[in-house]
């Protein structure tokens, strides 16, 4: 498979990061949202990632204009038509993306790669909804994409060699590590990162140690580079919250039950550094 073309469904966070290192990487990359808005902050955002690079010296400013050549802003999903390869990068809620995914069912072409950026979602649920669920596959890239090496690699009940392989050469030509896990809830790095955060939640909760002290404990005690919740916070609450109702659901064991604490700071709309204000206050960042 000669990937040369790749959509990227999603403008936010995740969506955008996706996009700079697809158009980065040399691919020819469409990036949709239904919001213009959206977009436009998305372009923004990477044009000054882009510029601040040059200012380190990391590239040239010819790197910057074959970069943005790459990249194409589009809200009209039909023009996914020509790309070899789509990574659906939107809200972590399955109800959206397999609306999604239904949508671009019947856009793309028969021999093009649907993947998703999923952190938790069954990948063989997903793919379920697709007529050609040989050709699915999850791509779970961490946050700053731009940044973070890992991309993990899901393969559903149904997902193809060729296309779990071209997937694997997508991701390293992006200059990432491709690692594989089973398609099972959280796959591998949710299903150990978030029962820690949830658990320095419920440290918060019963009155264990206050929020700085959580965190300095966990960096200093254990060598992480930020503290749990400050991660949580960084990750969004309301991204953490619909992981761990994925992983008590899917496993059924009570240990994955979310905190109250979390579930309130969601319905408050305390949903960390997106929201201005999780754990910490970032109104000012």
């Amino acid at each position: 498979m000669n990937i040369q073309t790749i959509g990227v469904v999603g403008s936010g966070q995740m969506g955008r990061g996706i996009a700079q290192v697809s158009a980065m990487s040399g691919f020819k990359t469409y990036l949709f949202d239904i919001s213009s808005e959206a977009l436009e902050k998305a372009l923004s955002f990477i044009k000054k990632q882009l510029d601040r690079g040059v200012q380190k010296g990391k590239w040239d400013q010819s790197f910057v204009e074959n970069t943005l050549k790459n990249l194409h802003t589009i809200e009209d999903m039909n023009k996914f038509v020509d790309c070899e390869m789509v990574i659906e990068a939107a809200t972590e809620n399955k109800a959206v993306k397999v609306d999604i995914f239904k949508s671009l069912d019947a856009v793309v072409s028969s021999s093009c790669i649907l993947a998703s950026n999923t952190s938790s979602i069954s990948i063989t649920m997903l793919a379920g909804n697709c007529s050609h669920p040989e050709r699915f596959v999850g791509m779970h890239f961490m946050n700053p994409v731009p940044v973070m090496k890992l991309v993990e690699g899901i393969r559903g009940l149904e997902t193809s060699d060729d296309v779990f392989n071209a997937t694997q050469e997508v991701a390293e030509k992006m200059g990432k590590v491709f690692v594989k896990a089973k398609d099972y809830p959280g796959f591998a790095v949710n299903r150990i990162l978030m029962p820690m955060i949830n658990e320095a939640v419920y440290a918060l909760y019963e009155g264990v140690a206050s929020i700085e002290d959580i965190d300095q404990a966990m960096k200093l005690g254990t060598n992480q580079p930020m503290g749990p919740l400050t991660l949580a916070d960084f990750i969004g609450l309301d991204t953490c919250l619909a992981i761990m109702e994925v992983l008590h659901e899917g496993l059924g064991d009570s240990k994955y039950r979310p905190c109250p604490l979390l579930k309130q700071y969601v319905d408050a709309g305390r949903l960390g550094k997106k929201s201005g204000k999780g754990f910490y206050d970032h109104t000012n960042d």
